[in-house]
C-alpha cells in the first residue's frame, strides 16, 4: 500500500481510466481525498462553533435579532448536513479498508473514476443511480 507521503510529493497525480481500476495508487489517492474532505468539514465546524459561542452580543433592534437568529439556524442546518456527510465519508473510508470502495453496491461493477472524482462517497454507478432516481420519481409521482 502506498503511503500518504508519496502522494504529497506527487500531488499532481490524478487517477486515470487507463490504469487498473482501484490499484494501490488510486486507493491511496481516494483515501487521502476523503480524509482531506473530512478534515476540511471538521475545521469549518470548529470555526462555526467558535463563532456561535462568541456571538453573544445583545442586539437592540428586533430586525437585527431576527436576522441573527435566522443566520444561526441556517448555520446549524448546514452543520447538520455536514455531520451526515462526515458519516458518509467514514462509510467510504470503511469501504476502502474492506476493498469494496469504487464498486457499485447494486451491480458490483466499477463506479468509474470520473464519478468518484466528482462524488468520492458514491456507492452506485451512474447507471444504477439513474435507475434509482427514476424509481424514486415514479413512486413520488404516484
Amino acid at each position: 500500500m502506498m503511503s500518504t507521503t508519496v502522494l504529497a510529493k506527487e500531488d499532481s497525480y490524478r487517477p486515470s481510466e487507463d490504469e487498473e481500476f482501484m490499484n494501490d495508487r488510486q486507493v491511496e489517492y481516494f483515501r487521502q481525498k476523503l480524509n482531506d474532505w473530512k478534515e476540511e468539514i471538521l475545521r469549518e465546524s470548529r470555526e462555526t462553533l467558535s463563532h456561535l459561542q462568541n456571538e453573544t452580543e445583545n442586539l437592540p433592534d428586533d430586525i437585527d435579532r431576527a436576522w441573527s437568529a435566522t443566520d444561526r439556524a441556517l448555520e446549524l442546518r448546514t452543520r447538520d448536513r455536514q455531520r451526515k456527510l462526515i458519516s458518509k465519508i467514514d462509510e467510504a473510508l470503511r469501504r476502502i479498508e474492506d476493498g469494496s470502495y469504487g464498486y457499485c453496491e447494486e451491480t458490483g461493477e466499477p463506479i468509474g473514476i470520473a464519478r468518484l472524482e466528482a462524488r468520492p462517497i458514491a456507492t452506485l454507478s451512474l447507471e444504477a443511480q439513474e435507475r434509482h432516481e427514476r424509481r424514486e420519481r415514479v413512486h413520488r409521482d404516484d
